[in-house]
């Protein structure tokens, strides 16, 4: 994501439907925010832990796969339609085909947030297309701009995609060893994109940390680390998927988790190494990578369970990783200075907090209280701080209220 704020700014179409569909980061950014901080403080608060239409699927899964693909979803397809256009020089898709997409996620949210299964093939079709439409977008601008640099998000959506009908299709014949498997390899799909995700964006945003000017780039990591994680998580996918044993495949996690860890290094770039943005995109590698150790450790006879490690990965390492580009590309692709205000870094602490509270009944630390709604609580916190924020750029009304120097 290599627009500065020196880039020219483009016009944008007036009225405020418009311009949420003149690019996928201003429409897909705010609806992933609105649903990751609603959805989880429902599912505590009033929905206590169930789905209402739910009658033989756990609403556990039900709520797994909201996370996973509902609200990661969002901010993947606004991720993906920014940030492919750009890495190729094409224009990015507006209007009409972001609104599409929009309704296709939207029909599986419905299903989903209800559980509702008499129409459970609806809403998992509507899932699947928009995970089709995506790979089959991005194959085709590899195609027409003769590149394979896209090819790795080929990849791991194609396989996000088989995970989450995997999963759908347990749902659908009742199998929930295989709807629970389908959904939590979706999961560390979502995790492999993360890795590629960071891979791209630590690199521009650390030089322009370093060098506001765009002059020079003085960062420039080994490139054996760009796919290293997600290598590592696929070949622990591929574990999984031949019925490795708990010995062998705990290893494999933990190896994934310390590929993750070993990202956290690129962090160390002297006393700008405490800027809110590297941090954030550091301790997405460091949450990601704790979350697949205890997820793998878990494996090897640990006293917490494997959804406590999943929790950390995914509410931690998804979660956090996903604020970051919010934070980050919300500045770049607005004309702004990096810097973030004091509601976007108190959002990102709300965050992290939320998922210690989460898992720390899990790993035996007693705190006092509703632990889970206070969590929740937070949460959503976090995500509504960062659209309270960036909502006046990303809507055209006008530059963000409080602007930091970088």
């Amino acid at each position: 994501m290599s627009c500065g704020p020196t880039a020219q700014r483009r016009t944008l179409p007036s009225g405020l439907w418009a311009t949420l569909s003149d690019e996928g980061f201003r429409l897909f950014f705010p609806v992933a925010a609105l649903y990751a901080a609603f959805y989880p403080l429902l599912w505590v608060l009033a929905l206590s832990f169930d789905a209402p239409f739910a009658k033989t699927v756990p609403p556990s899964l039900w709520h797994a796969h909201e996370m996973i693909v509902g609200a990661f979803g969002a901010a993947l397809i606004g991720f993906i339609t920014t940030a492919a256009p750009e890495w190729t020089d094409t224009e990015p898709p507006r209007g009409a085909s972001l609104w599409h997409l929009l309704a296709l996620w939207g029909v599986g949210r419905v299903v989903g947030f209800l559980g509702w299964e008499d129409v459970g093939l609806i809403g998992a079709l509507a899932d699947v297309l928009w995970l089709a439409g995506l790979v089959s977008w991005l194959v085709h601008l590899s195609l027409s701009r003769k590149t394979d640099r896209l090819l790795p998000f080929v990849f791991w959506l194609a396989l996000l995609a088989i995970c989450t009908a995997a999963g759908r299709f347990g749902f659908q014949i009742d199998s929930f060893e295989l709807a629970s498997k389908g959904i939590y390899l979706a999961g560390f799909a979502f995790l492999g994109l993360l890795g590629l995700a960071l891979s791209r964006i630590t690199v521009p945003v650390t030089n322009l940390v370093l060098d506001p000017t765009e002059e020079t780039s003085p960062f420039r990591p080994h490139p054996g680390r760009l796919h290293l994680a997600p290598g590592l998580v696929f070949v622990a996918m591929l574990g999984e998927a031949a019925g490795l044993s708990d010995g062998v495949s705990g290893f494999l996690w933990c190896a994934a988790g310390a590929a993750f860890m070993d990202r956290v290094a690129e962090g160390f770039v002297g006393h700008e190494a405490l800027r809110e943005e590297i941090l954030m995109l550091a301790g997405s590698s460091a949450l990601a990578g704790v979350g697949l150790i205890l997820f793998g450790a878990a494996r090897l006879g640990a006293f917490w369970s494997e959804v406590s490690g999943m929790h950390v990965a995914f509410m931690g390492g998804l979660g956090l990783g996903t604020y970051a580009v919010f934070a980050v590309a919300g500045l770049l692709h607005t004309d702004q200075p990096l810097g973030l205000s004091i509601k976007t870094r108190v959002g990102a602490l709300s965050l992290v907090v939320a998922v210690a509270l989460r898992v720390a009944p899990d790993l035996g630390v007693d705190l006092p209280g509703p632990m889970y709604a206070v969590a929740s609580l937070l949460w959503a916190a976090g995500f509504l701080l960062w659209l309270a924020e960036y909502w006046p750029a990303i809507s055209g009304r006008s530059e963000r209220v409080e602007d930091v120097p970088a």
